[in-house]
C-alpha cells in the first residue's frame, strides 16, 4: 500500500465514520446552524462529497457537473461511496502513468483554467480533512462526548480494506 492509497483511503473511511455517528441525529439535529464552514452537518457533509464528485467529474473531462440531492445519511453515505471510487480510480491512473504534473482544463473556472492532477488530487483530500474538523467541532458542541481523533493511524489501526473503503 503506498501513499496515495493511505491517503484516500482515511479520507473516505473518516467522512463515512462521522456519517455513521449522525446516523440517529434527527433532521432538526442535522439542520442546526452552527457559526462555523458551511454552517450545518448536512450541509457540510454535503459539500465535502459534492467537492468530491464534482472535482472528480471535472478531471475525468465530464461536460457536466453532478448535483445530486440526496442528502439523507443512508444517500450521503452512497454517494461518498461513489464519489471516493471515481477519485481512486482517477489518482490511480494518474499515480501508475506518473501524471501528476500533467494538466487538465477545469472548464468550471471562468475563464477556464488549466490545473495539474497532483495539486486537484491533494486539493480534494485536504478540503476534505478542513471540513471533517469543523463537523468534529459541530459534534462537540452538539453534546457528542465520544468522538473520534479522526487521524491516519485510527484509520489503519480499523484495519479498513482498499477495495471496500467504506465498509
Amino acid at each position: 500500500m503506498d501513499l496515495l492509497d493511505r491517503l484516500l483511503g482515511h479520507d473516505c473511511w473518516t467522512t463515512n465514520l462521522l456519517l455513521e455517528m449522525c446516523g440517529s441525529f434527527t433532521d432538526t439535529q442535522l439542520d442546526q446552524n452552527f457559526d462555523i464552514g458551511p454552517g450545518t452537518l448536512r450541509t457540510t457533509f454535503d459539500h465535502i462529497i459534492w467537492n468530491m464528485e464534482a472535482w472528480s467529474a471535472a478531471m475525468d473531462g465530464s461536460a457536466t457537473i453532478p448535483r445530486p440531492t440526496d442528502k439523507s445519511i443512508a444517500g450521503l453515505q452512497q454517494r461518498l461511496a461513489t464519489a471516493a471510487e471515481r477519485l481512486r480510480r482517477i489518482a490511480r491512473r494518474v499515480a501508475e502513468n506518473n501524471a501528476w504534473d500533467e494538466l487538465w482544463t477545469d472548464r468550471l473556472d471562468q475563464p477556464p483554467n488549466q490545473k495539474s492532477f497532483g495539486t486537484s488530487i491533494a486539493h480534494v483530500i485536504t478540503h476534505s480533512m478542513h471540513h471533517r474538523a469543523q463537523i468534529l467541532n459541530m459534534l462537540k458542541r452538539s453534546g457528542v462526548t465520544s468522538l473520534p481523533e479522526g487521524d491516519v493511524f485510527s484509520w489503519e489501526n480499523a484495519g479498513v480494506p482498499l477495495a471496500s473503503p467504506v465498509a
